[in-house]
């Protein structure tokens, strides 16, 4: 082999290797542009987590602040159910007051009707009195065991 075709042979894997590292060179600006998409996807990401974590955080607070409320609404429920039983039992005192009123001037009535036509049976008079004081007494007792149930 002469030095010409030593030469050339030289030469031509002098550019076989100029471009093998053209392409390696625009391998590697590819790879740079592939790691610096790479390193912004991640940074995305990282503001995405932290977005992530502070909303998580909010439905935390939100969470504990619905729960103050409920417990609050359950208080306000507790308060108005005392308020609604002492406003039911003074209208059943007042109510059975003013029937006791108009019971004991109904006996009156009916003692001065018994005089007039000469009837000593009272009876009727001692139903009406023994049905209120059963209603009374069963309106107690329930009362009694919604009280038991409480405690």
């Amino acid at each position: 082999m002469t030095n010409d075709e030593k030469l050339d042979l030289i030469l031509s894997e002098i550019r076989d290797m100029k471009t093998d590292m053209k392409d390696m060179k625009a391998y590697m600006q590819n790879m740079d542009l592939r790691i610096q998409n790479l390193e912004s996807d991640i940074q995305s990401m990282k503001t995405d987590i932290q977005n992530l974590k502070t909303d998580i955080q909010n439905l935390k607070m939100d969470s504990q602040n619905l729960k103050t409320d409920i417990q609050n609404l359950k208080t306000d429920m507790n308060t108005l159910k005392l308020k609604v039983t002492g406003i039911e039992l003074k209208l059943e005192e007042e109510i059975r007051h003013n029937i006791q009123l108009l019971a004991e001037n109904h006996s009156n009535l009916i003692d001065k009707l018994n005089q007039a036509i000469r009837v000593t049976d009272k009876t009727l008079i001692w139903e009406v009195q023994l049905s209120g004081f059963r209603v009374r007494l069963e309106k107690l007792e329930e009362e009694f065991a919604e009280l038991r149930n409480r405690l």
